[in-house]
């Protein structure tokens, strides 16, 4: 892409080649300006090669065809090997006529545009790694005075900065140049002052004053501008709409939505733009399985969305594809949040056939289903997105993503709250509890679970209440007000009973179990959890009865029944296995571990904790696996 620094990488590399030898014949250097409004045709760099050789004023060939001949001819009885770097070309027929005929010399090129049909080498650049954007911007600084130590004070600031200017190698030059300036503020000043903007093109250009080695004005929008000017228009309409798509990755399906185009056109369009080095293909899996995703550099997004801002056409065009792109995801995460909570005897969701299918669907499409949620805020997408992100907590529940959970949770109460929304408001409000309880943050997991609570009564939903008193039940028993607890659950029991909802009557049940067992009332706790495993059986909620044998385990060991406890962790660690539900099997096993030690099973206990700790990483559990792993090595 342009400001990638092809032209220092080619200069830097001839530069090289001629101090080790390699082209004692000389380097012949062109600019063909080729992404400017009026770029250097063939026929005009000949000339300048021409004059570069020494041939000029009457010696030069009077007809175009001649140059040619002549220019080739120099080169085939050039003995010594030169190089020939013609930068900054848009188009083959800029370069093709150039080539020297003959395989004794060599050529680089430089290009935005990828030449596909031409058999050349192609070297991709990519952005630079965070390290060598520090060091580039540090190194600029110290070259113009060795005492600032900016770099060395501020290194948070100073990645921040490399991050902010995507790691783009001409905005990296253009903030080094801006520090320069004031050298007598902070690297964070600047970086603060491109956050309030939010435009890194804007804030960068506006301070830029310099130019680079080659004489060329350090700015960057122009660069972005003139790429973009060059692209049809059905390029340029997409690449505009893909600004717009939630997340920094977009999946072919989504980008299907916003451009409100069929699959194979998009397809050709986004691979038009790769060509154009606008947007970068990322593959997701291996074979059959992966998936392709689009990727924009953060400052091309930038450019886009400030494109569409300066326009009233493109905002209403920006503004009808996103709509699109909320409905696409609140379809598709309707369909897998369904596949996800699916029992026997219920309606077969759409497109997902299994629970594996719809939990790579959600993994991929995580970053854009996330940041879509965040359209909430806005009054024109905001019931979609509260929609959204109600379909989005059983997924991010399950792979343990709690901030991201807080984060659309969040979102979605709010929305539904300034809407008048009151059930979804209670919804939202619930999920909220439930996230914020899992990261321990456990006194606003009350508050949430009581407002929702209070909302689900006042809206008459009964059904929501009962889930509500479970869950706030939860919350209240982790801050250790554990009778408080057992009140809340038993109501919830109670009020499923009277719904005849069996699958909340058994989650109730087996909360109700824990809570029991935590006051030492371990009869009544093994009660309680022999009616959940039952419930859950008789609903054939597999998760749900691997839950109630697990906890039907805890409340066994407590009993001194440690041989029973062992048998109902194992048919818990089948089902969890069997479930892929990896963070649960951690759990089983850890108990497993504990039964073994009561037992005085050291070997057993020891090889429960080692498994514990890999089912707890591929559950993304980093925490509890180190904790597996510490308390392994003590039986050594």
């Amino acid at each position: 892409m342009g400001g990638i620094g092809k032209t220092a990488l080619a200069v830097e590399a001839g530069h090289r080649a001629r101090a080790k030898g390699w082209f004692p014949g000389g380097t012949l250097f062109v600019d063909l300006r080729g992404y400017d409004d009026a770029p250097v045709t063939a026929d005009q760099a000949i000339l300048a090669l021409l004059d570069a050789l020494g041939v000029r004023g009457t010696d030069l060939p009077p007809t175009t065809e001649r140059q040619y001949d002549a220019y080739r001819a120099l080169l085939a009885d050039q003995q010594d090997r030169m190089l020939l770097i013609l930068d900054n070309a848009s188009d083959p027929s800029q370069y093709l006529p150039l080539l020297p005929g003959t395989d004794h010399h060599r050529v680089l090129i430089t290009s935005r545009d990828r030449p596909d049909a031409l058999p050349v080498r192609l070297i991709d650049l990519e952005t630079l790694d965070p390290d060598d954007s520090v060091a580039l911007v540090s190194r600029a600084l110290c070259d113009t005075d060795e005492r600032d130590d900016r770099p060395t004070r501020e290194p948070d600031a100073l990645r921040e900065l490399g991050d902010l200017c995507g790691h783009l190698p001409l905005a990296l030059q253009i903030a080094a140049a801006m520090l320069r300036r004031r050298r007598h503020r902070s690297i964070a000043s600047l970086v603060a002052e491109i956050k309030e903007t939010g435009d890194p093109t804007t804030v960068l250009d506006n301070g830029s004053r310099g130019t680079d080695q080659y004489g060329r004005s350090l700015v960057l929008r122009p660069v972005l501008e003139t790429s973009y000017r060059r692209l049809p228009p059905d390029q340029a309409r997409l690449l505009r709409l893909l600004a717009l798509a939630p997340g920094a990755e977009t999946g072919t399906e989504a980008v299907t939505a916003l451009a409100d185009l069929d699959q194979e056109t998009v397809l050709s369009l986004l691979e038009d733009l790769a060509a154009t080095h606008l947007v970068t293909p990322v593959r997701d899996g291996e074979g059959a399985a992966s998936v392709m995703r689009w990727r924009l550099h953060d400052l091309v997004r930038a450019y886009g969305v400030s494109v569409v801002a300066g326009d009233v056409r493109l905002r209403m065009e920006g503004e009808a594809a996103r709509e699109r792109v909320l409905g696409f995801y609140c379809r598709w995460a309707g369909a897998a949040d369904a596949r996800l909570r699916w029992l026997p005897r219920m309606v077969e969701p759409e497109r997902f056939r299994d629970r594996s299918a719809a939990l790579a669907w959600f993994d991929g499409e995580r970053a854009g289903l996330v940041a879509a949620v965040g359209w909430a805020r806005e009054e024109r997408y905001a019931g979609a997105a509260v929609r959204l992100a109600l379909r989005l907590g059983e997924y991010l529940d399950w792979r343990r993503y709690f901030d991201d959970w807080i984060t659309v949770a969040g979102a979605a109460r709010e929305a539904a709250h300034r809407a008048g929304d009151r059930r979804r408001e209670a919804i939202a409000s619930g999920h909220l509890g439930l996230a914020l309880g899992e990261v321990g943050r456990v006194e606003e997991a009350i508050e949430a679970h009581t407002h929702a609570r209070d909302l689900h009564r006042d809206t008459d939903d009964r059904h929501g209440e009962a889930s509500t008193w479970n869950n706030l039940g939860i919350a209240l028993h982790v801050a250790g007000r554990v009778e408080e607890a057992i009140e809340a659950h038993t109501h919830a029991r109670d009020l499923h009973q009277d719904a005849d909802d069996r699958h909340g009557e058994a989650s109730a049940w087996g909360h109700l179990g824990l809570a029991l067992g935590q006051v030492g009332r371990v009869e009544e706790a093994i009660e309680a959890h022999t009616h959940a495993r039952d419930l859950h059986r008789d609903t054939d909620d597999r998760r749900g009865k691997a839950n109630a044998w697990n906890n039907l385990g805890i409340a066994l060991r407590k009993a001194g029944r440690v041989e029973e406890a062992i048998e109902a962790y194992v048919e818990a660690l089948r089902v969890y296995q069997e479930f892929g539900d990896w963070y649960g099997a951690g759990q089983a096993l850890f108990n497993l571990a504990l039964a073994h030690e009561t037992a005085q099973r050291s070997a057993d206990a020891r090889a429960c904790l080692l498994q514990a700790a890999n089912a707890y990483t591929r559950g993304n559990a980093p925490t509890q696996a180190a904790q597996a792993r510490a308390w392994a090595a003590e039986f050594a």
